[in-house]
């Protein structure tokens, strides 16, 4: 059986349904139910679609006119004890995105304590295992926006085929041996 037979027989099954559910059925008029097995995959299709979207192109509220690619919307958690770990991520796969039009990687970030002193290393990695990476040291216990600049990760050479984007927190860059960093919004602007 092929997909189209599926999305017919699947069709059938709901109409006849829903005709014997309810007496007071919406006549279709003069179309098949070919039609309405299409107009119902159609549908299906396009809430499907719209719900397994895994980057999505939105305008950004932030900054009226500039558009966001959102790699990650719900908030990460770096939860890090090194005891006996040396380093934690938080990695995103890329998927070989193109990012050669973009200009920014940004990002909300905060700390749980306080007092610590957290230096965060953002990392790029290509088709072609270059890595770029920068750190980031203001990290406060409070929500604050990041937005860095994408010549800042000057060793990258080609952005047309990207692999990862990692988070990584490293034992000697803190002063506490254990805490949570949090991270959302990750996002790459124009």
């Amino acid at each position: 059986m092929n997909k189209k037979e599926i999305y017919e027989h699947l069709a059938n099954i709901y109409l006849d349904a829903s005709s014997k559910s309810s007496k007071k059925r919406h006549k279709f008029g003069s179309y098949s139910k070919t039609v309405q097995g299409v107009i119902l995959v159609g549908l299906v299709m396009v809430l499907g679609l719209g719900s397994f979207t895994t980057y999505s192109h939105i305008q950004n509220r932030n900054q009226p006119g500039q558009i966001a690619l959102f790699l990650h919307q719900d908030t990460a958690k770096i939860n890090f004890n090194f005891d006996p770990a040396k380093k934690e991520s938080f990695s995103l796969n890329l998927k070989q995105l193109n990012l050669s039009k973009y200009k920014f990687l940004a990002f909300s970030i905060r700390k749980t304590n306080s007092q610590d002193i957290i230096s965060l290393r953002v990392e790029f990695t290509n088709r072609f295992n270059e890595r770029s990476e920068i750190y980031i040291k203001d990290i406060f216990d409070k929500w604050t926006d990041q937005k860095i600049d994408f010549n800042s990760f000057a060793k990258m050479n080609d952005w047309a085929q990207m692999k990862e984007l990692a988070f990584i927190i490293e034992e000697w860059n803190v002063r506490e041996k254990s805490g949570i960093v949090y991270l959302d919004n990750i996002r790459i602007l124009k």
